[in-house]
Parts: structure tokens; sequence; C-alpha cells
């Protein structure tokens, strides 16, 4: 038994690998900020290259016609699905505030759980942040909008994915990652499957 109690111990995270992850989560958010700053910024200016497409998209490419930057403002959840506000922003702060504790929790053999929550972490905070300090861009709503800038283009089928930005690519990695862990003999996030002596 008391092998057993010192396993359990010896998997939790110390001082410094929580600082760590936390300071991954960070600096993913200086990221998402940043990146929606100067993309907004800049395509502001009207750079050279950048037009309006058949849609009436006013867009830059980046990598021919299916990778461009178009500036979309997003008062709804992903895919534009509208949720009443206090209710998508109340969710969205818990959420954060759940995903820190996970960040802190994960065991040391986690790796692939504790990637997962330090990607979805940063990425949720990234958009509440625009929820809480951006302005709102619709008559009525209390909250402001999510920045995205990001368009994917399937010109082939004439087909617009829905923009997104740094924050959501993270969430997208994120859950890839949990569904990684889930996968068999990734038990546990990746953690040590060895009984204890």
């Amino acid at each position: 038994m008391q092998s057993r109690i010192d396993s359990g111990a010896a998997s939790r995270p110390s001082a410094g690998t929580i600082g760590m992850r936390l300071c991954a989560v960070l600096a993913l958010i200086a990221l998402d900020l940043a990146s929606k700053h100067y993309a907004f910024a800049w395509m502001d200016t009207m750079p050279a290259g950048a037009g309006y497409d058949r849609h009436g998209h006013y867009r830059y490419p980046v990598i021919g016609q299916w990778l461009g930057c178009m500036l979309s403002y997003n008062q709804g959840m992903a895919w534009g699905i509208h949720v009443p506000p206090y209710l998508l922003i109340g969710a969205r702060a818990v959420a954060v505030f759940f995903l820190v504790y996970l960040v802190v929790r994960s065991p040391l053999g986690a790796r692939w759980n504790a990637a997962a929550f330090v990607l979805i972490l940063a990425g949720a905070a990234g958009n509440l942040y625009d929820n809480l300090f951006e302005e709102s861009r619709s008559k009525g709503h209390p909250f402001g909008a999510v920045r995205d800038f990001i368009d994917v283009y399937f010109y082939r089928w004439d087909y617009h994915f829905p923009t997104f930005n740094v924050a959501d690519s993270c969430i997208t990695v994120g859950a890839v990652c949990l569904l990684l862990a889930s996968l068999p003999g990734s038990a546990r996030g990746g953690a040590d499957q060895r009984a204890p002596d």
C-alpha cells in the first residue's frame, strides 16, 4: 500500500514542471494575441495583392488561393454558432479555470494529456480575452467579438472553411492530442503502465 502512495506522489508534477507548463500557455496566448493584432493592423493598410474574391471577401492570398488572410469577427462559438452571450462567456470562463486545474494536476507520465491541456487552455484563454477586452460587433451584444484571420479556401468546390485563428488551432491540436492519449496503449496519456513494486 505504501508503495502505491509513494508512486502516486512521485507522479505529481513538480513546481518547476507546472511553471514550464504555465509558461508554455502564456507563450501561446501571446502568440495568438500578437498574430491577431498584426494581421488586423496589416490588412487595414490594404496591402498590395489583396482584393475581393467572387463572394465579396476582402482577402490576401498567402499560398495560392487555398490559404489566405481574411479578417472576420465572430460573436458566437466555432463555426459561427450563436449561443446566449452570458452563457457562452460564462462557459468559457469556467472552462479556463478548469483547464488551469488540469494543467497543474496532470501527472508527469501523462505527456499527451498535459500537452493537450496546455494547448486547449491557451486557445480558450486567447478567445476569452477577445470576448472580454475587444469591442462588440453586434448591436446589443455585451461582449467583444473573437478576431479570426486565417482563411482556407477549397477553390475546386468554391468553399471557404470558417475563418479561424491561432487560438482555434491550439484547441484543435489539443483535441487531437487527447484523442491520441485515448488510443489503446496510451492509457493515462502515455503514463508508465507497469504495476508498482
